[in-house]
């Protein structure tokens, strides 16, 4: 009989987790709506950046190698700012995918791989955090796990694109990573929930279950 209660532990606690990630499945029109707006807000950010970022980046590489990597996060916010908001299961790849499609169809130096490619990956590094949670966990410390996801994403983009097969000094490398897991982190993680509490305590998310909880907090 013992030897059954373990088992029979971790079979709720699976069940209870598929549950809430049924539940949280259906998508109204309000929510492909913001979500859709957020994606198309972030491409423009991310499209800005772009064009932006390449002298503030190559800046802080000449004083430290790798340096570049804290500006990165600015790349990664639409995953994670359509899933604090929404929250839906999807609602990270669907935004950082989206946004990332605008931001090529715009027209930019990274092209196809640079801009959609690296969207859809790193909305799913975002996506996979809320998702072990069960979207069930909503606060600055999930938003903030889910921008170091983010990053790592990111990170194994570019060192699967450009770094291997050449000879990159392995300091550079951790400094780089070092800088843009900060940059996941801070800002397109806890950034990221300043901006969302700031807009759901105007009132303009009551129609979400995200905005109604936050207020009720107050």
């Amino acid at each position: 009989m013992a030897a059954t209660q373990p088992l029979n532990m971790e079979e709720n606690v699976f069940s209870s987790w598929l549950n809430s990630i049924r539940r949280s499945m259906h998508w109204r029109t309000v929510d492909i709506a913001t979500a859709s707006l957020i994606a198309v807000a972030s491409g423009l950010v991310f499209w800005i950046v772009d064009f932006l970022i390449p002298a503030p980046y190559a800046l802080l590489s000449a004083v430290v190698p790798g340096l570049g990597g804290t500006l990165n996060g600015f790349w990664y916010i639409g995953g994670v700012i359509a899933m604090l908001i929404v929250r839906k299961p999807g609602a990270a790849i669907y935004a950082e995918t989206l946004g990332a499609a605008l931001e090529l169809l715009l027209g930019n130096q990274w092209g196809a791989g640079g801009s959609l490619v690296t969207g859809i990956i790193q909305g799913a590094f975002t996506e996979i955090v809320f998702l072990i949670a069960a979207y069930r966990i909503w606060n600055i410390w999930i938003a903030m796990i889910a921008g170091a996801s983010t990053a790592v994403g990111g990170f194994v983009y570019t060192a699967v694109t450009e770094y291997i097969g050449m000879p990159v000094d392995g300091l550079y490398l951790a400094a780089y990573f070092t800088a843009n897991l900060v940059s996941g982190i801070v800002i397109s993680g806890a950034l990221m929930w300043w901006l969302f509490t700031t807009i759901a305590k105007t009132g303009i998310l009551e129609q979400f279950e995200s905005g109604r909880s936050l207020m009720q907090e107050e």
